[in-house]
């Protein structure tokens, strides 16, 4: 069953996040993983959620996922982008 991990992101260091970004491609190719949502225009249709950056990224599987999340490669580009905003992460199956 496919797995997606999707983050709510606010950048607070654009430089420091630049480096992040070119890091992650090699690492989610590395575990099977593809952006399906990476940053583009947001418009809420209902509620008051109003998200900077949206990103979502595909999986196979839940396990695939969390080994890429919690992989020594990524771990490295985590660590960056922690400095360089602030968000939310979750991990959710699909159908």
């Amino acid at each position: 069953m496919a797995a997606y991990i999707i983050a709510q992101i606010h950048i607070t260091d654009p430089v420091l996040y630049e480096e992040y970004r070119k890091l992650v491609p090699p690492t989610l190719e590395k575990y099977g993983g593809r952006f399906i949502v990476r940053g583009g225009k947001i418009e809420t249709l209902e509620g008051d959620w109003q998200p900077k950056r949206l990103v979502v990224v595909e999986f196979e599987s839940v396990e695939r996922a969390k080994q890429w999340y919690n992989s020594p490669e990524y771990t490295k580009a985590r660590e960056i982008r922690q400095k360089a905003s602030t968000g939310s992460v979750i991990l959710v199956e699909g159908v």
